[in-house]
């Protein structure tokens, strides 16, 4: 199969890779953005289609922008549910992703609970800026009225490939969620013509809360935790930062 790529790892745990698999079939929707087909999942490897290069243009910044507020709409049954065909089981790069199998009482408590509270411990991080914003998170301070949308939940510049037809994406962590979520990951690492991106996003999205370039660092704070969890570092002072923000 010369047009497919192979991903391996011999000690992938159980259902990593049927999980990526999982989440690329489910982000497949019609309008949204294109995500690399499936061919084959095992165990150990992922067999997907090979992505040819291309250029990071502004009229493929702004499609994808368009698409990416497709994808969400294609929504999930509740913050924190995985694709309908996974293994029950999600990952964010190396590290665990909790998944529901029933509906939080709200975002706020979930995103507290579930992203930010589950990594930080993980990560040994307990600081009191992080409890203030998990108390406002827990009393619903941030929540908003858009529905559950079905995010990529990794969404960085190097999970996004420019090809000659445009964007196409990889490895996502993906489940219900913020639609926040995926637009404040773009912006942490940076992408090329991220404020393209983010405009095509919201002329073509009405679910953005208010003042929604304001919370980007709020969604910024469960990948910091992640990255402080998985390299320790410099992520953990970002993390604690990036909280003392929202308390």
């Amino acid at each position: 199969m010369p047009h497919t790529y192979v991903k391996t790892r011999p000690d992938a745990p159980a259902g990593f890779f049927a999980a990526e698999a999982a989440g690329l079939r489910w982000l497949s929707v019609p309008d949204g953005v294109p995500v690399a087909g499936v061919h084959a999942v095992t165990r150990t490897s992922l067999t997907i289609d090979r992505v040819p290069t291309g250029s990071p243009t502004l009229a493929a910044a702004e499609e994808f922008g368009r698409r990416l507020a497709a994808t969400h709409d294609a929504g999930a049954a509740f913050f924190g549910v995985g694709p309908d065909d996974g293994p029950g089981v999600g990952w964010i790069g190396d590290a665990p992703l909790p998944l529901r199998t029933v509906a939080p009482a709200s975002w706020g408590a979930w995103y507290a609970e579930d992203r930010l509270l589950f990594h930080a411990r993980r990560a040994g991080i307990a600081d009191p800026a992080l409890d203030r914003v998990l108390e406002r998170l827990a009393f619903g301070y941030f929540d908003d009225d858009a529905p559950p949308a079905r995010i990529h939940g990794d969404l960085w510049s190097g999970n996004v490939l420019w090809s000659p037809d445009g964007v196409v994406l990889i490895d996502p962590a993906a489940h219900g969620g913020h639609r926040l979520t995926d637009l404040a990951m773009l912006a942490l690492f940076g992408t090329p013509h991220l404020a393209r991106i983010h405009a095509a996003y919201a002329e073509a999205s009405d679910q953005l809360p208010d003042g929604w370039d304001e919370l980007i660092g709020l969604h910024q704070l469960h990948p910091l935790l992640v990255h402080a969890e998985l390299f320790g570092g410099g992520y953990r002072a970002q993390a604690v930062d990036a909280a003392r923000r929202y308390s």
